[in-house]
């Protein structure tokens, strides 16, 4: 390999491979890649496949290495091919309001380099500072922001894609519109890295706010504040971001950034607006949330924009692991009071802790189970009834007409539930999409489908 794509760019160290062999999602199946390798150009990348597919080797392609449902864990008889150093922003069209970049680039770097041109780059997961945009079209990442901006794909008018026997193909259109032949685009975005490896991105750039408003407005339960989303939603106001934080959440930022969130109410809703109409969205969010309960602050702009990074760092610093497991459901917004609800009766039901995050705007809900240990050791039965309360939340998400994942990503970790929401039709369907991508099966295998 290091022959093929030049020295510096391959490493088989055991503590390289051992970093490079995972994401932060709870790990199934343990495999050690055979080298981590590093392409610098569309070139490289092509090399290393056609490589691979002669020796019949598995490619894993990786980003940052953010994700929390395992698309970047090592499979057997694998390499990892890490796009990091890909990271140039290839172009800037401010009258065009497009971008084209490499997968390696930083969310945050694309924001920071478009921001003098009044734009921005409107997809923000939460850890926009170090997840890459080849990894959020991986996974077809959301957000913060997603509420009133959308999702990844929402974002995405182009793709350059190395296929599974080193060829290039181009995707989709620089313009806004564009229906000609099957959306290939669409499909790509979000397939982990199992049809193709995404080395290019053409990216849709929106305009940055002038003015933003941030409320905060604190309730005594949980249940209260979810039902804030929807008297939000009936007013017909838009916000960019609606974020909803539990008691637990709040406890924890509590002790990690010493805040006194948790003196202030039991639960959390941050709404954000944006725009021209900024102020007046505000005023109206506001008074439909007092009339609800909720105590509404005013925040002065410091204390607003720290409220929304540590609604950023939220999940905690923990890597997901088997006794704790962050989860990434979804429920249409209407049923969201009675998700929340049936979430903390599981809690209770099978004796494990909860906290919950969502992305309230659009259902997308975070909850997070766990159970203590001591040291490595954790009881049996107390694995067992936190395996139960997540295949029940799963279960009572999809009862509601809600998903398995919202922006996470099935990967590796979640394909035990696949099952439960798409039929075995549907399934079997993608599973010949994929042959005819991938017919040698050695893109990310065992992940997404």
């Amino acid at each position: 390999m290091a022959g093929i794509v030049g020295e510096g760019k391959v490493t088989a160290q055991e503590d390289d491979l051992l970093r490079y062999a995972v994401d932060q999602a709870p790990v199934t199946d343990f495999q050690l890649p055979l080298a981590v390798v590093f392409p610098e150009s569309v070139a490289d990348v092509q090399a290393v496949v056609r490589s691979c597919a002669a020796a019949g080797i598995a490619i894993v392609p990786r980003g940052a290495g953010t994700g929390v449902s395992g698309g970047a864990h090592a499979t057997r008889n694998s390499i990892i091919l890490s796009l990091e150093r890909m990271d140039r922003i290839l172009a800037i069209n401010a009258d065009d309001e497009t971008a084209v970049v490499e997968p390696g680039v930083v969310n945050a770097a694309l924001n920071e380099a478009v921001a003098p041109y009044g734009l921005m780059y409107a997809p923000d997961p939460a850890s926009f500072r170090s997840s890459t945009i080849g990894g959020n079209v991986a996974t077809n990442a959301g957000g913060l922001r997603c509420a009133k901006y959308g999702v990844t794909r929402d974002s995405v008018l182009a793709l350059d894609v190395v296929l599974a026997d080193g060829s290039l193909i181009h995707t989709g259109h620089q313009t806004f519109k564009g229906v000609a032949g099957y959306d290939l685009t669409g499909l790509l975005v979000g397939s982990e890295g199992t049809l193709g490896i995404v080395v290019g991105v053409t990216v849709r750039l929106k305009y940055l706010p002038q003015e933003v408003h941030t409320i905060a407005a604190f309730y005594p339960d949980f249940r209260s504040a979810a039902a804030g989303v929807l008297a939000v939603g009936k007013a017909r106001v838009q916000p960019a971001i609606m974020e909803l934080l539990d008691g637990g959440t709040l406890a924890q930022l509590d002790d990690l950034y010493g805040s006194d969130l948790r003196a202030r109410g039991r639960s959390l809703l941050l709404v954000q607006t944006d725009g021209f109409g900024a102020a007046a969205e505000a005023d109206v969010v506001r008074r439909v949330l007092q009339a609800g309960g909720a105590t509404v602050t005013t925040e002065a702009s410091a204390e607003a924009e720290r409220l929304v990074e540590l609604r950023r760092h939220s999940r905690g610093a923990e890597v997901d692991d088997e006794y704790r497991v962050g989860e990434d459901v979804a429920v249409p917004r209407s049923r969201l009071v009675d998700y929340v609800a049936a979430l903390e009766a599981m809690a209770a039901q099978y004796r494990v802790q909860l906290k919950v995050v969502a992305h309230a705007g659009d259902g997308n809900l975070h909850p997070t189970f766990w159970i203590e240990r001591q040291a490595d050791a954790v009881d049996p039965d107390a694995m067992e009834r936190l395996q139960s309360a997540l295949d029940h939340s799963i279960t009572e998400a999809l009862a509601m007409g809600g998903t398995i994942t919202g922006e996470h990503g099935v990967g590796q970790y979640k394909l035990r539930w696949l099952g439960q929401e798409q039929p075995e039709a549907v399934r079997e369907l993608q599973r010949r999409i994929k042959d005819l991508f991938d017919p040698s099966g050695i893109l990310n295998p065992g992940k997404a489908i």
